[in-house]
């Protein structure tokens, strides 16, 4: 073989690695554009479904007859069945659960006066008794539930009917140096207050306003009546 015919032949080989090489890299751009797709997707229906599984239960500000406006606010139990459909919790057959049988106590603030937590909180004669409800005005959360199972603050605010988010309590929303701030037990607690668990002997503190405004000092604890 002549010393051309081996550097021709030397050149094809090496122009066939790189055509190979080619391919393999053309290969691997297109799996990882394949796999990054895929994630793409999964990511996308997980987001669907998390959105899906977030609203599947109304809205606080959709739910009927919701109070948006300024405090005070009253019972609120004409929308009430409505209410415990929407928020799928069903109310209690016949008047009393004895699975769970809890009380916390209440107190709110707006603009440094307390705001009054009215009686018969979801109870009505048409509805029934939801599962949370207030027998009187001391502010006296009862939880009572033919199943054992957990409530929370965010579920009284829709029995009751009172918009409570992050931000906001009925009319009354963050901003120009004022705040929502929720204290359990005398502890400030950060976290969303509608995912708030409730628990036995709770005392909850929910201050809209200043902090000049605060209660001063912060209710810690409350004396239930015996047997509560």
């Amino acid at each position: 073989m002549s010393r051309n015919q081996t550097r021709q032949r030397r050149r094809q080989e090496a122009l066939a690695r790189q055509a190979a090489e080619r391919r393999r890299r053309d290969r691997r751009r297109r799996l990882q554009i394949a796999a990054a797709l895929a994630a793409l997707a999964l990511a996308t229906l997980a987001v669907i479904a998390i959105s899906r599984a977030g609203h599947s239960r109304e809205a606080p500000a959709a739910l009927p007859g919701m109070q948006t406006g300024p405090a005070p606010w009253g019972a609120n139990t004409a929308d009430l069945a409505a209410r415990l459909r929407a928020i799928g919790v069903p109310p209690l057959d016949p008047v009393e659960g004895t699975a769970v049988h809890i009380h916390q106590h209440l107190d709110i603030y707006v603009d440094g006066r307390k705001v009054p937590v009215p009686a018969l909180i979801g109870i009505d004669p048409a509805a029934g008794f939801a599962p949370l409800h207030v027998h009187d005005t001391s502010g006296v959360i009862h939880v009572e539930s033919p199943t054992v199972r957990s409530y929370t603050l965010g579920q009284f605010f829709a029995v009751w009917g009172v918009r409570l988010t992050p931000s906001c309590l009925g009319g009354d929303c963050a901003g120009s140096g004022r705040a929502l701030r929720v204290y359990v037990n005398g502890r400030l607690d950060q976290a969303d207050p509608t995912t708030l668990v409730l628990e036995p002997h709770q005392e909850i503190v929910i201050a809209y306003g200043t902090v000049a405004q605060l209660p001063s000092p912060i209710p810690s604890s409350y004396r239930f009546p015996p047997g509560e």
